[in-house]
């Protein structure tokens, strides 16, 4: 694959991730239900509700939003500008966020005992972007300067 077509397809995602994350918080701060009825994947309403849906009294799905936006924002900077500092960026975010997600599924799965469809589907989304942004920091990273006294 080439730079642009991975870099393409993380703005995908992440645009994804913002839809998926601004759903849930719009949900929070509506205290609106959230649609979920897709097979056993229907605590999304009990995840929701839970105490850990919340840090510091700000709903976790902002916390989302903000994450898959900074990603946004930098793969588009990435597309015409594409330096180290922005690939090791989205590198260390890519990874933040897939083991953020992995930390939630196991509060889902052990302590909430609920699983919320939205949540799998970040999941899945943090993923994939950490895959994209570690491939693209292999391949098309800009080498680092050595400055040789």
């Amino acid at each position: 694959m080439n730079r642009t077509l991975l870099v393409t397809l993380l703005l995908v995602l992440a645009f994804l991730g913002i839809a998926d994350s601004w759903y849930l918080a719009q949900s929070a701060f509506d205290g609106a239900q959230l649609l979920c009825n897709i097979a056993s994947l229907d605590g999304c309403n009990v995840v929701a509700q839970s105490e850990y849906s919340r840090v510091f009294g700000i709903p976790l799905a902002m916390f989302g939003v903000v994450f898959y936006g900074l990603l946004f924002v930098a793969a588009s900077i990435m597309l015409t500008v594409p330096t180290r500092m922005l690939y090791r960026a989205a590198l260390v975010l890519g990874a933040l966020g897939a083991l953020a997600s992995f930390y939630f599924l196991f509060l889902q799965l052990v302590v909430i005992k609920a699983l919320c469809i939205y949540c799998i589907a970040s999941l899945v989304i943090s993923v994939l972007i950490c895959g994209i942004t570690f491939w693209l920091w292999k391949r098309f990273a800009p080498p680092a300067i050595v400055v040789v006294p």
